[in-house]
């Protein structure tokens, strides 16, 4: 992991076309700006982690019924 200390309004490039901002510090919070191309998503972590697990969910229930066609299908 690479660690940075940034100061309110610097920045950080990733990949030449991602640039994330340090917009405001109080306290123990910190705001950020992130400019990213429109194709690339951007979620805070605890948002991503119940997508990623929405998705396992959904595609382990099309599975099953994937699995059940086919045995039907084979009788």
């Amino acid at each position: 992991m690479l660690v940075l200390t940034r100061k309110k309004d610097q920045s950080i490039i990733i990949n030449e076309n991602i640039e994330i901002t340090i917009l405001d510090l109080q306290g123990d919070q910190v705001r950020i700006g992130i400019n990213a191309p429109k194709d690339i998503s951007i979620h805070r972590k605890e948002v991503f982690l119940q997508i990623s697990d929405e998705n396992r969910k959904a595609a382990a229930i099309n599975m099953n019924i994937d699995l059940n066609n086919i045995l039907k299908n084979d009788k």
